[in-house]
């Protein structure tokens, strides 16, 4: 007989919860720099619903043409333009990330190690550099 393991569960989605997590990952998506690439579970990490990878591409895959955000830096956890066809065909979607200058592992597949750009760390320089501000503010300048 398996033992019986008890795992942390996220609290299940509901009709409120879901528009909450359809914002946040919009703003996410909206935030990646350009000449970097994020993976559908950095952002549902992001977010707070880490097991939820599959979700954000859903979310992705339901917004219209003309949407205005960059979906096309939003990867697999591999690096591969699993989205690529929603352009139509993944030499689009890699055209526009070439055009950024990020740079590939594969002819499909994103160098996630010199491009990967993680949400929270962009969280925790923003909070530094309010810190830094600060120690200018109060006269103080360490280096």
């Amino acid at each position: 007989m398996r033992e019986y393991r008890q795992t942390e569960r996220e609290e299940p989605i509901t009709k409120d919860s879901f528009g909450e997590f359809v914002s946040q990952v919009h703003k996410i998506v909206a935030s990646v720099p350009r000449g970097r690439a994020v993976t559908y579970g950095d952002i549902a990490r992001a977010t707070g619903s880490a097991r939820r990878a599959r979700m954000v591409g859903w979310v992705l895959n339901r917004l219209p043409e003309d949407n205005g955000l960059p979906c096309h830096r939003v990867v697999n956890k591999d690096g591969y333009l699993s989205g690529g066809w929603q352009w139509g065909h993944p030499e689009i979607m890699k055209a526009l990330l070439v055009a950024e200058k990020v740079p590939f592992r594969e002819q499909y597949v994103v160098d996630l190690e010199a491009c990967r750009w993680l949400p929270w760390e962009d969280e925790l320089l923003s909070a530094a550099d309010e810190m830094d501000d600060l120690d200018l503010i109060a006269g103080r300048n360490d280096g």
